[in-house]
Order: structure tokens, then C-alpha cells, then sequence
């Protein structure tokens, strides 16, 4: 709900602020008095089209903003603010500002937050209906006229939505499986011969490393082969060094008491027969590790280069060929058994298909014989609006199969025909301005509470109609805020003005070169004033007095 609007510099406004409150607000004024401003500044705010020539002769730059109630969670509104990281803060109002350039450059704010004129746009869709002469948007865009009549008919879609969603799941299921296995099915050939290949070759994980190691360290053991055998051979025979070393302990061992330099020279000599064994024991560990067989190096290094070529082969690595192995044979085993996967899928297809028609089925019968209650009850609107030669009818139409999607199996629109024998068309191509209005009107009155945005305007409605009709609109616009709308009208009409529960009144005034034009809420005495001129014009007689107060006593 719009709660207020300000506006700095447009057009012929120089500085206004206003306060609204739910129910019906009535906007009337003298013809030129700048009515159509208001609504362009409010436009403006809601995201229409920034046409510099609104930018107050003289003015650098306008301004508008305006203040809604919050959205409740849950709805759509506050889940496209959520989305975008611009939902106000709990208790705060909803605040947009829009400033406009007098170069024509303008800048849109949601919540002191910049955003981009599309989100403006869309954000002032959900909040504000307009509904004038020329209307292209809201009840007549075939687009939204499925989401009403389901909202009407109080049908739960999301079952069918979700039935949707399962159904093109499984489809692409089958899909991705078929294609998979043509693929496979192509490649068959190729894959038997790889496959045999690889498990011909058996690669073992952590294999190549294993044999380039040992490889490594067979070729280092032909290089070092000599030079370990001459060492090896000074630690052999009685005549080796670790042998005198052992006889020349044994001799001092027997003189070692005789002197403490003795015990200490042989303390050395046993540490020395030590580590000549230790250095012994080492010598003959690296000689095994590195023992030079030709034929084993020979098929070790055989080995290690069928690995590495059929590596290359496939544009793997060696240690990726036992996996690159599994899943070439996973493929081959699926061309064999693909035809009994597919069938399941098949079957998925099928079930999820049936339970979508099903539940499409019987939203569609929903939304058939709501579009029978909503036919009967705008047919209810027609007659006091002066167009009783009118018809009005809910198409439901059965889409073909390939267009079913999640919102079901329909397409909605609604259609009049204005004149006896004529045919069923478009609202928006067949009525004139002033009952395309009145065709809003009680499309929305029959419509009350479901859907569309919390606050609806109504520019001049009533253009060319007055006495009974026009006291016929006035009822619905109060009827239609009474079912919880905020309703604004524009209006010429003291029948519609006196059913107001909220009356502001523009004018426009000059000073020398300078016009402006105001716009103030009227208290009752006000009231009678106002609605005594509509009735009577230029001089406001004691006639137009009485008959402005009956109208106001009927509220």
C-alpha cells in the first residue's frame, strides 16, 4: 500500500508531500490543473520511461519518492527484494526514490540502495496497478490472465509445477541415456579392441613407479659393478684389513695390562673391527640392491615402455590406465546391457508423464468451472455500467502437448464481444476508452481480493458517463476498497468523488510568470465545496450545496 509521496520538481509541481491511507482516495480538480502530472511523477517513481521534459522549467534535477507498506514474507514481492539484497529492514517501510535529470540522466533507489530502472520496473509492478483510457498493462495483457483466474479459483498449481519438474527429469534421464549409448554403439569396435588391449596389458596401480625405480637401480649397479667388486675384495682372505685388524687385537689383548695406553689401544682396535664390519654388512646390502641382472633389466625396462606407449596412446598417465581401463569396459558393458536401463527409464518417462497430465487434468477442469463463476460474476458488473449489450467470457483453451509446461495444459484469456451477434475478441481491441475502463473495473470487482497489486489507480474511469453509471462506479471502486485495496481515482464525476473515504483536490495557480500546481486533502466542509463545483461549474450555487450534501450522506 502506498502510504506517501513526495515530489520536488516536476512539471508544475515545485514541492509536494502527501499521505495516504487504505480505502478509496478520490483526486479531483479542474481540467488542466495537472492531474495527469501527479500520475506521471508516480510513474516515474514505479520506473517508467525518464523523459526529461518532467524536470520543472528552471530546475537542475526532480525527485520523487514514495513510501509502501512492507511486503509479508512469503509473497512474491518480498522474495524479488530478498533476491536482490534490498528488503527493508523489519518494521521499515519500502522506499523508493527516483531523480531525473534535467540533461535527462536519472538514478533509481530501492531502500537508499541503487538499482537499475528494470528492477524499478518490476518492483513497481507488484506494488501498483494503473488502469486508464489507453491501458495496455495489468487485466489486459493475456500474459498474467492464467495466474488470476487460478488465484480466483483458489487452485493449488504448485502440484502440477512439481509434477512438471519430474517429468522433463526423467526425460532427460532417457535422453542423456540414449545418447550415451549411440555413442557407445558407435564406438564399439574401438572399444573392444582397447579393451582387450588394456586387460592384455594389465596395469596395476603405482606400476609404473615401482619398475622405474627398480630400473634405476639395476642400471646403476652395471655402472658401479667393478668398483664394488675391487672394494669387496679388501674385505676377503686371511690377508684383508678387517682379518690383520682381528690378529693384531688378539695379540694385544694379551699385553693390554701392562699399561693403561695398551688398554686404550685396543678399546680403538675393537671399535675400528666394528665398523669394518658395519662398512662390511653396507657393502654387501647395496651389491644385492643393486645386483646387475641383464635379463631382468631387459624385461623391466620392456615392461616400463609398453606402459608408457600405451599411456601416450590414450592421453593418460601410466598410473590412470587401470581406472582408463574400468570405465572403457563400463561403456562396452553398457551397449550390452543399455536396452534394459532404457526400459526402466522408459518406464519413468511414462509414469511421471501420467502423473503430470493427471494432475494438469484436473487444474485444468478447476480453472473450467471457475472460469464459469467468473463469467457469471462480471456478467453482474456489466449491466449497472451501462454495458448490458456486452458479453464477457473466460477462454480456456487446451495448449498442445509439446507447449504443457509447469502452469498446466491451459491458455487463459479473457475476451468480450460489445455488441449483440458479434464475436468473442481481445479486451484491448474491440472496446473504446471509456468501456475498456469500465470492463476493468468489473473484471477487477468480480476479481475482489485475488491478485494483482495492493494498490490499484483508476484515471478518469468515468469519462463520458455520469447520473446512474457513473454513481455505479463510484459504488465498485468503494466495493473493490472495501475487499482490502487501496484504490486512487482520478475523477470528474461528483458521484464518484462523494464515495471517497480520502479527497484531494489539485490546483493550479499563478504568479506573475510562475505557475504551479498543489494538491491538498479536503476536510469535509471541503468536500461538499468541491463536489457543489463539480456539479454546478464555474459559480457554485445553494442547489449544488444540497445536492453535493445528499450524495455525501449516502455513503
Amino acid at each position: 500500500m502506498l502510504t506517501a509521496l513526495s515530489i520536488a520538481n516536476i512539471v508544475l509541481i515545485e514541492r509536494l508531500d502527501l499521505d495516504f491511507t487504505r480505502g478509496l482516495g478520490v483526486l479531483t480538480g479542474e481540467t488542466g490543473a495537472g492531474k495527469s502530472i501527479l500520475l506521471d511523477a508516480l510513474g516515474l517513481a514505479l520506473g517508467a520511461r525518464a523523459d526529461s521534459a518532467l524536470v520543472r522549467q528552471g530546475s537542475g534535477q526532480a525527485q520523487v519518492t514514495a513510501t509502501f507498506v512492507a511486503p509479508a514474507a512469503g509473497t512474491p514481492l518480498a522474495a524479488l527484494l530478498a533476491e536482490n539484497e534490498m528488503a527493508p529492514e523489519p518494521g521499515e517501510p519500502l522506499l523508493i526514490r527516483r531523480t531525473l535529470k534535467a540533461d535527462g540522466g536519472s538514478r533509481a533507489f530501492l531502500n537508499d540502495q541503487p538499482c537499475s530502472a528494470a528492477l524499478l520496473r518490476e518492483v513497481g509492478a507488484h506494488l501498483v496497478e494503473i488502469h486508464g483510457q489507453h491501458d495496455d498493462r495489468g487485466l489486459l495483457a493475456p500474459a498474467g490472465h492464467r495466474a488470476l483466474l487460478d488465484s480466483y479459483a483458489r487452485a493449488n498449481t504448485g502440484a502440477v509445477a512439481a509434477a512438471h519438474v519430474a517429468w522433463r527429469a526423467a526425460e532427460a534421464r532417457l535422453a542423456a541415456a540414449r545418447a550415451a549409448i549411440s555413442e557407445a554403439e558407435r564406438d564399439r569396435e574401438w572399444l573392444e579392441h582397447c579393451v582387450a588391449e588394456l586387460q592384455a596389458l594389465g596395469p596395476l596401480p603405482g606400476e609404473d613407479a615401482e619398475l622405474s625405480e627398480a630400473r634405476t637401480a639395476m642400471q646403476k649397479g652395471e655402472r658401479l659393478a667393478g668398483d664394488l667388486g675391487a672394494i669387496m675384495e679388501a674385505f676377503e682372505g686371511s690377508e684383508s684389513g678387517p682379518a690383520q685388524l682381528r690378529g693384531a687385537a688378539r695379540r694385544l689383548d694379551r699385553l693390554a695390562g701392562d699399561h693403561p695406553l695398551l688398554a686404550e689401544a685396543l678399546a680403538a682396535l675393537d671399535r675400528a673391527i666394528i665398523e669394518a664390519d658395519e662398512a662390511e654388512g653396507k657393502l654387501h646390502e647395496a651389491a644385492r640392491a643393486m645386483e646387475y641382472d641383464p635379463d631382468r633389466l631387459e624385461a623391466t625396462e620392456t615392461r616400463l615402455f609398453e606402459l608408457r606407449a600405451m599411456a601416450r596412446k590414450h592421453g593418460v598417465q601410466p598410473d590412470e590406465l587401470t581406472e582408463l581401463t574400468g570405465t572403457l569396459a563400463a561403456r562396452l558393458d553398457a551397449i550390452e546391457g543399455g536396452s534394459a536401463g532404457l526400459a526402466k527409464l522408459e518406464a519413468a518417462v511414462a509414469e511421471t508423464a501420467a502423473a503430470y497430465t493427471h494432475a494438469a487434468s484436473a487444474l485444468s477442469d478447476q480453472r473450467s468451472k471457475a472460469a464459469v463463476r467468473l463469467d457469471a460474476a462480471v456478467a453482474g458488473e456489466l449491466v449497472p455500467l451501462k454495458l448490458d449489450a456486452a458479453r464477457f467470457q473466460t477462454l480456456v483453451e487446451r495448449l498442445p502437448a509439446e507447449r504443457w509446461g509447469p502452469d498446466g495444459m491451459d491458455r487463459v484469456e479473457f475476451l468480450i464481444s460489445t455488441n449483440p451477434g458479434a464475436p468473442f475478441a481481445p479486451l484491448a481491441k474491440i472496446a473504446s476508452g471509456g468501456e475498456l475502463s469500465r470492463f476493468i473495473l468489473a473484471l477487477k470487482v468480480a476479481l475482489a481480493e485475488e491478485g494483482g497489486a495492493d494498490t490499484i489507480i483508476f484515471d478518469e474511469i468515468d469519462r463520458g458517463v455520469g447520473g446512474a453509471v457513473a454513481s455505479a462506479i463510484g459504488e465498485r471502486l468503494a466495493r473493490l476498497a472495501g475487499a482490502g485495496k487501496q484504490l486512487l481515482a482520478v475523477t470528474h464525476s461528483p458521484q464518484v468523488a462523494a464515495k471517497g473515504a480520502a479527497h484531494f483536490i489539485i490546483a493550479k495557480s499563478s504568479e506573475g510568470i510562475v505557475t504551479r500546481t498543489s494538491v491538498h486533502a479536503l476536510d469535509e466542509a471541503g468536500r461538499r465545496e468541491e463536489i457543489a463545483r463539480m456539479l454546478s461549474g464555474a459559480e457554485v450555487t445553494a442547489e449544488a450545496r444540497a445536492q453535493a450534501e445528499r450524495l455525501l450522506e449516502t455513503i
